[in-house]
């Protein structure tokens, strides 16, 4: 574990996690995950949210709170600001170690203690706006921000340092190595962050942007001078920059993505790639950019990351015994859980006997407000007027998305 001062008496505590294990056992993270703890230090110790049951975690928590010169029963109260097992994984363990610590949580929170890990005592459940002076000018307020991502979810706000704990809000896939703060990160650096930001929000979160926009605006009022997430760095320098990412990426469920397109594809034999190269070839034309995707090859997870902020889609599939190629029926099964909404989108495929992937995909994206243009099917290999059709429809969506305002 990794351990920094953010300021006076405020500490921020990290260890790297690289596995091939997908996180919440659906989303790979190749360039690992950081989870994060905090400690604030008044006349009495607080240590905020806890990491994952790791082999070796009693060992490192043990090293990185005696780099701080405290023990583990030196910690008066633990805040768990989102009860999600990689931040409550080791809770058993700890009480066993500090029995006395007090628990501090939402009430739903609270509830999920009980549930989850049978504990009945040294409990105390806050409620929106409530406060823990620590002492020493050290006080704690807590907001509840509810399904970002959980519905117990709260945030932790510590006045004198301005600093907000904001538990899985403003977080990131991604490693941290020895570092720990934005401003040590070079550009580039951060131009991957920021893709690892992105897949994150889109895998995890982009189904409570209302919740994200309305958090955002709830917290306002506060100057805030450091965010501290429980994953990904720590924003010291210019903390309003992952602020205005994340309204950014909120804004994206609402149709305002980036004006590009997103092509995702699945072939049998190659006759709908066939027909997707002559749609590819017509958005070429118009000078739109556009990512590809192919499944089941690449990771849904990729996928929903450019999907999610892109104005303009892409659907090649062929026909499946009659029905919807069955990857790309998963993809779209995962736009609606994740709310894929109010984008611009060409659904091209081929055929074998007879069509049926058209029904079960007007199925599949009802209640996304799509703006859909005229599906383009074909029997077989794409005959010459197919091609030239396909290739028309490329630039009328391309068009249609660079025209967008």
């Amino acid at each position: 574990m990794n351990v920094h001062d953010i300021s006076e008496g405020v500490f921020f505590i990290h260890t790297d996690i690289q596995t091939s294990e997908l996180f919440q056992g659906i989303w790979p993270i190749p360039h690992g995950v950081s989870l994060n703890t905090y400690v604030v230090k008044g006349e009495k110790i607080a240590l905020i949210d806890l990491i994952g049951d790791l082999a070796d975690v009693p060992q490192q928590f043990e090293e990185a709170f005696t780099t701080l010169g405290i023990g583990f029963d030196a910690v008066d109260y633990l805040i768990l600001n989102h009860l999600e097992p990689d931040h409550t994984g080791w809770l058993k363990q700890f009480r066993e170690r500090n029995p006395h610590v007090e628990i501090i949580s939402t009430v739903k929170g609270i509830n999920l203690l009980r549930f989850f890990f049978k504990i009945d005592e040294g409990l105390r459940a806050v409620r929106d706006g409530e406060t823990l002076d620590l002492g020493n000018g050290k006080r704690l307020t807590f907001f509840e921000a509810p399904n970002i991502h959980w519905p117990e979810t709260m945030v932790t706000w510590e006045a004198t340092s301005r600093i907000l704990f904001s538990c899985d809000a403003f977080g990131s896939f991604g490693v941290l190595g020895c570092r720990g703060f934005d401003d040590e990160f070079t550009e580039e650096e951060h131009v991957f962050f920021e893709r690892e930001c992105l897949r994150y929000y889109a895998n995890i979160v982009s189904v409570f942007s209302p919740f994200v926009e309305r958090g955002i605006k709830k917290l306002s009022g506060l100057e805030i001078a450091c965010i501290a997430p429980s994953h990904g760095m720590v924003w010291r320098e210019n903390p309003m920059a992952i602020i205005d990412r994340y309204l950014r990426y909120a804004s994206y469920a609402q149709g305002k993505g980036e004006k590009e397109i997103t092509v995702i594809w699945g072939s049998m034999y190659g006759h709908t790639k066939l027909g997707l190269d002559a749609v590819i070839r017509g958005i070429e034309q118009e000078g739109v950019p556009y990512t590809i995707y192919r499944v089941p090859e690449d990771h849904l997870s990729y996928v929903l990351q450019d999907a999610y902020k892109s104005r303009g889609l892409v659907l090649a599939m062929p026909t499946y015994e009659y029905a919807l190629f069955p990857p790309m029926a998963w993809v779209l099964d995962m736009f609606q859980r994740k709310h894929i909404n109010r984008k611009t989108v060409l659904r091209i495929g081929s055929f074998g006997w007879v069509g049926g992937a058209q029904k079960e995909y007007d199925q599949a994206v009802e209640g996304l407000k799509w703006r859909t243009l005229p599906s383009v099917e074909w029997a077989g290999a794409p005959s010459a007027e197919d091609l030239s059709a396909l290739e028309g429809q490329g630039r009328n969506l391309a068009w249609l998305i660079r025209a967008q305002t």
